[in-house]
């Protein structure tokens, strides 16, 4: 539903200059100066800028809403903007593997979301960031050319072999569900998992080249579950600069201290810790050392991020660019992020206490629209 020019009124808007009441136009899908003749009064509600999600693979539930059990994709990434819309994102970068691990995690899958992608009438901006295994080394060519034909903008470095098990010559963890996932029996699993990490010395050597190659495509590089400084150091020497989810206080402090974008995830502050026992997310956020939050793996945690925040007082200024201005800055995407003229018209409308979504619009057009707000804008 993309509307006519028009002006939103008597909202509180968030602006580069604040939170003020200022009336907001929209003209051809950008945010524009002076005002519409058509206005809608939006008294009772907040204007925000849309959400961009840096990473979130909670798209995969939508592919496979059971394990095995693979939906047709084009259904799949629709219900993937519904629910994307309904939390107020607008843009979404669906973090995708490409992985030993097999299934909708493997590079086939990679190469099949891609397709349908393209092939995919979106309304929100849906976009692919890759995340590597890197033990995959004899791949890092077809990854090249893959990142290249296909314009991936986003790479992230993972390395999720159980690397203690293997080099003690050990069975690997949650082995049989593992084989079961990738289509291999037990025993080609244990094999491959092995030689991958008796490769990773060639791995290691073959980085530089492939990470040249990817920032000569201008592809935004950054590594995930850094543990220590000195794999931050390394990564930063890569120029792998974005840290995301940096598993300890050590390995964050090294990426702040270095001036490199540090993402966690959103679920860790609305849940008010990680579930896995890692970094607390908030012990960043207070440091001053969170650069922005990701759905990681629940689409609604960015919007519950924010209002947690506020409701612990912090100024909504401060708590909402972290899940718009920042992440959409260290993507890039001068485009979007703030409510300002020439900007894309990204942008969605809540109740005061940041409770529920009435609207979201993506570039001008209405991706999600409910509640009470529903009569103004129709009327």
């Amino acid at each position: 539903m993309t509307l006519p020019p028009l002006t939103f009124t008597n909202a509180r808007v968030l602006t580069p200059d604040g939170l003020g009441a200022a009336p907001l136009c929209v003209v051809e899908g950008k945010i524009a100066p002076g005002r519409a003749d058509r206005e809608i009064d939006l008294s009772d509600f907040l204007i925000l800028p849309g959400i961009v999600d840096p990473h979130g693979d909670g798209f995969e539930h939508h592919m496979a809403p059971r394990r095995g059990a693979a939906t047709d994709m084009g259904q799949g990434l629709q219900a993937v903007e519904a629910e994307l819309a309904a939390n107020g994102i607008t843009t979404g970068m669906l973090a995708q593997f490409w992985s030993w691990e097999g299934g909708m995690r493997s590079p086939d899958f990679a190469r099949a979301l891609v397709a349908a992608l393209r092939d995919h009438d979106a309304r929100a901006d849906l976009r692919v960031q890759l995340r590597l295994e890197i033990g995959l080394h004899e791949e890092f060519d077809a990854v090249l050319d893959f990142v290249a034909a296909n314009r991936i903008g986003h790479v992230v470095f993972n390395d999720h072999l159980p690397h203690r098990q293997l080099a003690a010559g050990k069975r690997v963890p949650r082995l049989e569900g593992q084989a079961l996932k990738s289509g291999r029996s037990p025993a080609a699993h244990q094999a491959l998992l092995q030689a991958l990490h008796d490769g990773m010395d060639t791995a290691r050597a073959r980085l530089p080249a492939l990470c040249a190659g990817m920032q000569s495509q201008g592809v935004i590089l950054g590594s995930h579950d850094d543990a220590t400084a000195a794999a931050r150091e390394t990564w930063r020497g890569l120029g792998a600069r974005i840290a995301e989810f940096p598993t300890t206080r050590e390995a964050a402090d090294a990426a702040r201290d270095a001036g490199d974008p540090i993402v966690m995830g959103a679920p860790n502050v609305v849940r008010g810790g990680s579930h896995d026992k890692r970094l607390p997310a908030r012990e960043l956020l207070d440091a001053g050392a969170c650069t922005a939050l990701a759905s990681d793996y629940h689409y609604p945690a960015p919007l519950g991020a924010a209002r947690r925040l506020v409701a612990e007082g912090w100024p909504l200024e401060r708590a909402w660019p972290l899940v718009s201005e920042t992440p959409a800055r260290l993507l890039g995407l001068t485009d979007r992020g703030v409510l300002s003229p020439g900007k894309r018209a990204d942008l969605v409308v809540l109740d005061p206490g940041l409770s529920r979504v009435q609207m979201t619009m993506a570039g001008g057009a209405v991706t999600y629209l409910a509640g009470p707000i529903l009569s103004r804008v129709l009327a």
